[in-house]
């Protein structure tokens, strides 16, 4: 048996989240780990990826039509190796790529997606946070290749530097045709992103406005070097924006070290993995 991580990357660096996903696969007892790298002159986040500790093998799939790294092309180039490798388990960061290739491989598979996890009890079954993790539920699996998604606080990363794997090419799958990317618009945030950040700040609906929700948080994110977020409640007021939506922080994260203002609901669960919390402002 072994394992296959699918790497985040940006074609030159392996990006965080690939590596709280080794750590999850080290647990599986499994042997050895290995890290497919997919895109188009990717042999820079190869190299990257070799020296992650405990990682064994990196695979290399290069090819023009995976540069974009869609779904539609990366899932049938995983399966394609599944095939010929024989892993046992595929696992992929519980991020919106890893989210959206995830499925696809599964469904190609014909077997069960375990998402989100956050704990490894054994070979077969996984500890996942359901009902926006107010409740934790224990999965088993007896399919004979398991398809997961790790939510990567769950796991503490391992060391991006001294491994010593090898890097192997392998064939380009055939292509799909699928979809086409057409444009990226894509945010460029100077704080962490709120699935890679260790604190988080975040305001409710007591703020009133996006604009009261910048002028309040926005200094002591930058002070704390931390990621926003704001709850459900304060994303429909003007100014404010999706993607710091706190139901977002709740299906993706618990932190370990929070600030909230003004957060009700989503509050009690992180404070439970979180051995430092703060709490302003009043409850809704």
């Amino acid at each position: 048996m072994s394992v296959l991580v699918i790497a985040e990357h940006d074609g030159a660096a392996i990006k965080a989240a690939t590596l709280n996903t080794v750590a999850a696969a080290a647990q599986l007892g499994a042997g050895d780990v290995h890290v497919l790298v997919a895109g188009h002159n990717a042999s820079a986040a190869a190299q990257a990826a070799t020296q992650i500790a405990g990682v064994a093998k990196v695979l290399l799939a290069d090819g023009a039509h995976l540069a974009d790294q869609a779904a539609e092309e990366i899932a049938p180039q995983i399966v394609a190796i599944v095939g010929a490798g024989g892993y046992s388990y595929i696992l992929a960061p519980s991020t919106a790529n890893g989210k959206n290739i995830a499925p696809r491989v599964a469904a190609l598979l014909d077997v069960a997606q375990i998402s989100d996890i956050i704990k490894v009890v054994s070979a077969d079954t996984f500890v996942r946070p359901i009902y926006a993790g107010n409740a934790f539920a224990t999965v088993q699996s007896a399919d004979a290749t398991k398809v997961i998604t790790v939510r990567t606080t769950g796991f503490d990363a391992v060391a991006a530097t001294g491994g010593a794997a090898t890097v192997e090419n392998v064939p380009s799958a055939q292509i799909s045709g699928l979809s086409k990317v057409i444009a990226r618009d894509q945010v460029k945030l100077e704080r962490p992103e709120l699935t890679a950040a260790k604190i988080v700040v975040s305001g409710g609906r007591g703020l009133g406005s996006g604009e009261k929700y910048r002028e309040v948080l926005e200094p002591l994110a930058n002070k704390l070097n931390a990621a926003k977020a704001q709850s459900f409640a304060l994303g429909f007021l003007p100014g404010c924006h999706a993607d710091e939506h706190f139901k977002h922080l709740a299906s993706l994260v618990f932190q370990r070290n929070a600030v909230f203002n003004n957060v009700a609901a989503v509050n009690v669960h992180v404070v439970r993995h979180a051995p430092v919390h703060v709490r302003i402002g009043r409850y809704f």
